[in-house]
């Protein structure tokens, strides 16, 4: 009885480490094989339409975004448009599980996996300059897995524009 208990244990802690390290036994090659790749591609803010599904999230500007309802609208931050850019970059990169996949003339690309299953999500950020050292952001992140995502892409760009806002007022100062 010991020994099966044992057993159970050291396969549960095996799982347990499996999926905690989900690179290591395959899952990303795995999605991939089964959604295609993970990089979901560029974004035309001008013309997009939100999925019907609960699993993406938008913060943009009603400008910019006309067609799309946004969860919510960025500020104008007190700085030039390429330094927000890189203020994104800075923030987006700090978080877990990011990566850059593209950096276009216009619009970076990330792709996010999440901890322990590396569901892939693609992350579309474009800076838009509003005058003389001001500037303000789009950003789209949505699942490539699943039909919700229990508000993970929300709080996402929630908490990346949050970071933003604190590194140009940080600047400022």
């Amino acid at each position: 009885m010991r020994k099966k208990a044992v057993a159970i244990g050291l396969v549960s802690v095996g799982l347990g480490y499996g999926l905690w390290r989900g690179w290591e036994t395959g899952l990303e090659r795995t999605w991939q094989g089964l959604f295609g790749s993970p990089d979901l591609g560029p974004v035309e803010f001008a013309t997009l339409r939100r999925r019907t599904t609960p699993n993406d999230a938008l913060i943009c500007p009603q400008d910019i975004c006309p067609q799309a309802k946004p969860d919510a609208e960025p500020s104008v931050f007190p700085v030039p448009g390429a330094r927000l850019r890189s203020l994104v970059s800075e923030a987006a990169l700090a978080e877990p599980g990011t990566s850059l996949i593209d950096r276009g003339p216009q619009q970076d690309r990330y792709l996010v996996r999440t901890r322990f299953m590396r569901f892939p999500d693609t992350v579309v950020v474009q800076v838009f300059d509003r005058g003389h050292d001001a500037s303000t952001l789009a950003v789209y992140s949505r699942s490539q897995v699943g039909s919700s995502d229990f508000g993970v892409n929300r709080r996402r760009i929630e908490r990346w524009v949050a970071r933003i806002g604190a590194l140009a007022a940080r600047q400022l100062s």
